[in-house]
């Protein structure tokens, strides 16, 4: 958009970016489906030689990624994790990266049976715990790494106190700001050196791609990050980046309902007695309601909750399900159930899940845009089944 205008989050997910495609007036940027691009003489061409290293419709996705998050910069990637991998690739041996103890079982695996073996320190923390994060940090940590909401415990970690402690340690400080999306939560807004997205989530929104993206104000750690992605590959095709232009121009209104139903959904829930508890940031009950409110403009479309079962009890709650579907991933336009101990944090070692309480009772909505008292009543259902 012009530098000059300051358009509203909504206008930003239909507009950003995207230009009529100069040489046919095309309204949706084309999908540039090559490899390769002719170059005028050997070393001179029009801004793109090999797919690898860029791509038109790709520079249109990061255009539009970099404007949803208020950044200047945006790399678009293959996955979510393969996003996280750049981050830490940027790293040195010897370097310590602090880590919130409840992060994705892949953010995990990642750091602990990829990277840890190169050399870098992870340290797994309850980033909640302020007192507890800074005493973690000393002269060696480079890192910071959250998620907020955390999943699938949905925990708030206070953005901007995690920014001071880094700060004063000369750490960057990265969100991995999926739960949320841009539409809900602003991290660099908050003090955030870097923000990372499973674009397959929200983003994506609809169940039908894999992707990630980075986005930053740092001119020198964009260049940095670009420069791994382009040595390691691990780039979207120009398929998937057209498909994530399309999510993105309605990204705004989805997560406005997604939002408005998850929190209908889990007022129902815990008003029905028939869970132990009943976990989302939107619900008075919720620990962490005030500073969710304070940092988040929404409260977003996944609702945890704990059924008091064995997981015998839980598998027939899951089979009993009509609208739900059981399985991974999240943040589709259909609702989804998920039982992170045998599913998305199976690799958790299994200490640390007892610690942080993911057992065989905890189950993960994501919830979708369908009609909200079909979804209390399809969980009703299979209780009562």
């Amino acid at each position: 958009m012009d530098g000059d205008r300051q358009d509203s989050l909504e206008t930003l997910c239909v507009h950003a970016g995207v230009t009529p495609e100069p040489r046919t007036g095309a309204v949706m940027t084309p999908i540039f489906q090559t490899s390769t691009f002719a170059q005028e003489a050997p070393g001179q061409h029009r801004g793109y030689d090999y797919s690898r290293g860029g791509n038109p419709t790709r520079t249109v996705l990061e255009a539009s990624l970099a404007a949803l998050e208020g950044a200047q910069f945006a790399i678009s990637f293959a996955s979510g994790l393969a996003a996280e991998q750049a981050v830490v690739q940027t790293l040195s041996p010897g370097a310590k990266v602090i880590v919130s103890e409840d992060a994705y079982g892949g953010t995990g695996r990642l750091f602990r049976r990829l990277f840890a073996k190169y050399g870098i320190h992870f340290e797994f923390v309850d980033t909640a715990d302020l007192a507890a994060l800074a005493a973690a940090v000393d002269d060696k940590t480079r890192l910071i790494w959250i998620e907020t909401p955390t999943n699938p415990l949905l925990r708030i970690i206070d953005i901007p106190a995690v920014v001071a402690i880094a700060k004063r340690a000369g750490a960057r400080v990265a969100v991995d700001n999926t739960f949320a999306s841009p539409i809900l939560q602003q991290p660099l807004e908050l003090g955030a050196d870097l923000v990372v997205h499973s674009t397959t989530k929200y983003i994506g929104g609809h169940s039908d791609l894999v992707g990630g993206a980075i986005m930053t104000r740092d001119r020198e750690l964009a260049e940095e990050l670009r420069f791994v992605q382009f040595a390691a590959g691990a780039v979207n095709s120009p398929f998937e980046c057209f498909l994530l232009l399309r999510s993105i121009k309605t990204l705004a209104i989805r997560m406005e309902r997604h939002a408005k139903n998850a929190l209908a959904f889990a007022r129902a829930l815990e008003e029905s007695g028939l869970f132990a508890s009943v976990i989302y940031p939107g619900l008075e009950s919720h620990p962490q309601h005030a500073l969710a409110r304070r940092q988040m403009k929404g409260f977003s479309g996944i609702v945890s909750a704990r059924l008091p079962r064995d997981l015998d009890g839980v598998t027939r709650f899951t089979s009993a399900l009509r609208v739900f579907t059981l399985a991974e991933s999240l943040g589709g336009v259909e609702s989804i159930v998920n039982h992170p101990e045998t599913m998305t944090h199976a690799s958790v070692p299994p200490d640390l899940r007892k610690k942080l309480g993911i057992d065989a009772g905890l189950v993960r909505f994501s919830v979708g845009i369908e009609g909200e008292g079909d979804l209390v009543a399809d969980v009703l259902q299979a209780l009562r089944r």
